[in-house]
């Protein structure tokens, strides 16, 4: 469907994580269906903020990962800061009120139905940044919780303040552990990369796989058969297949393979 028929939906909430990182809730249109790991198309027109004055008209669109669970009543989506950039520029000014716009199909193939059945027993979730989105929706799925016998999430920051949802994670893997009665086991792995933080790795997730340190760390290995979800930014994903590959592992092509990733830059 055309951006041009794109759905009104309001600002519920914010979060400022840091001063490059910021989340935030909006209303859910009745109807709006997608697959944990899928994006949507977000639209925002600046006239229509609160903050601005003397702004462009026009609507401005860009791919924001879901990172609510597909079984939410509300929408929440995860956001970097670029002063430069035309979309983030506004948006991290949004306050609880302002309208933005939903482009009412989702996109996008990071998702676990790209599988062939059955499931291995290990999914791991590789991650930097604003890349955790889809995998805390994906983490929000109670048959995700279900089809695994492990999940293993790496979420790698600059910073310590950067890394962000650390107590959203924990609560979905106590929620979800007390739902199911046979629940994977959940090993969360964070890496702070520019500074030491006690209880973090230190070093870039492509890094980690080649030393064998990841594996070593999270207590699972990167099995012929595991399956390897890869989103963050495009320099990470090409030197994390590659790393991946270098341990056997295949990209997921027409179901089969292990490597997936999501494109949108």
């Amino acid at each position: 469907m055309s951006d041009q028929n794109a759905t009104p939906i309001k600002v519920l909430s914010k979060t400022v994580w840091s001063p490059t990182l910021f989340s935030f809730t909006t209303t859910r249109p009745d109807g709006f269906r997608f697959e944990a790991g899928q994006f949507a198309r977000l639209g925002v027109n600046p006239c229509e903020l609160q903050h601005t004055d003397n702004a462009p008209d026009e609507r401005i669109f860009r791919a924001y990962s879901v990172a609510s669970s597909p079984y939410d009543e509300h929408l929440e989506f995860f956001s970097v800061v670029m002063p430069d950039g035309a979309f983030t520029s506004q948006l991290q000014h949004l306050a609880v009120g302002d309208t933005l716009y939903l482009n009412p199909e989702p996109f996008g193939f990071l998702t676990l139905s790209r599988y062939q059945e059955p499931a291995p027993k290990t999914l791991w979730l590789l991650a930097t940044g604003t890349g955790l989105a889809p995998f805390l929706s994906m983490l929000g799925d109670l048959s995700v919780w279900e089809q695994y016998e492990s999940i293993i999430l790496v979420y790698s920051a600059r910073t310590l303040s950067e890394l962000a949802y650390t107590d959203r994670i924990n609560e979905l893997a106590d929620t979800f552990g007390k739902l199911c009665d046979n629940p994977a086991k959940f090993i969360y792995v964070p890496i702070v990369t520019r500074e030491s933080v006690s209880g973090c790795l230190n070093a870039r997730i492509p890094a980690l796989i080649a030393s064998g340190e990841l594996e070593q760390v999270a207590g699972a290995s990167f099995a012929s058969d595991c399956h390897a979800m890869l989103c963050g930014n495009p320099q990470m994903i090409d030197d994390t297949k590659k790393a991946l590959q270098d341990k056997g592992l295949t990209m997921n092509r027409r179901g089969v393979g292990n490597i997936a990733v999501e494109n949108y830059w």
